[in-house]
């Protein structure tokens, strides 16, 4: 009888756990190392506002179609999520966004994530339109989404292999450490 219930639960077992769980550490940079300084040079010409977030937001659920992977609400949920290899980022943990800059950010949108499904959508979208999706995947976070760390920071020594003091002051759960 034992034997019989085997395949059975074999099947239940996979069924439960989703084929694109695992997620890119979340202390890897996103940035290749050598573009590292370029993006984190780079800062939105947009003021931090309501009317760019709904922009942002418009542009996030239609034209960028980032809902298809990150889900509705940034949780890294989408429809397409279980497809891939890696997880996509879910925008709500605040932790990561507090070891990285705007720049970053704007950089992946644009350019892509070596290593991951997250293609640039520079050719589709304008720096303009990538600034407002930026500012309205923050909202995600709440109030402890980027600008931790501040403009031209990010994740300090990280890529040279020294760790930065005190990580912005970041630990615990809310990190993901």
């Amino acid at each position: 009888m034992k034997t019989s219930l085997f395949p059975l639960l074999v099947v239940v077992i996979s069924l439960a756990i989703p084929a694109g769980a695992a997620e890119r550490p979340m202390m890897e940079p996103l940035v290749p190392v050598n573009k590292l300084a370029e993006a984190r040079a780079l800062t939105s010409p947009l003021p931090s506002s309501p009317e760019i977030v709904e922009q942002g937001k418009v542009l996030y659920n239609g034209k960028g179609a980032c809902f298809n992977c990150h889900g509705k609400d940034g949780g890294g949920n989408g429809p397409l999520a279980s497809q891939l290899d890696l997880s996509p980022r879910n925008f709500q943990h605040q932790g990561f966004w507090r070891h990285r800059n705007e720049g970053e950010f704007f950089w992946v949108i644009k350019n892509g994530s070596v290593g991951t499904s997250m293609v640039g959508f520079g050719g589709q979208l304008t720096d303009e339109e990538i600034w407002s999706i930026l500012q309205y995947e923050r909202s995600f976070a709440g109030e402890h989404g980027p600008g931790m760390m501040g403009h031209g920071e990010g994740m300090g020594g990280m890529e040279q292999g020294g760790p930065r003091d005190g990580m912005g002051g970041c630990e615990g759960e809310a990190c993901g450490r």
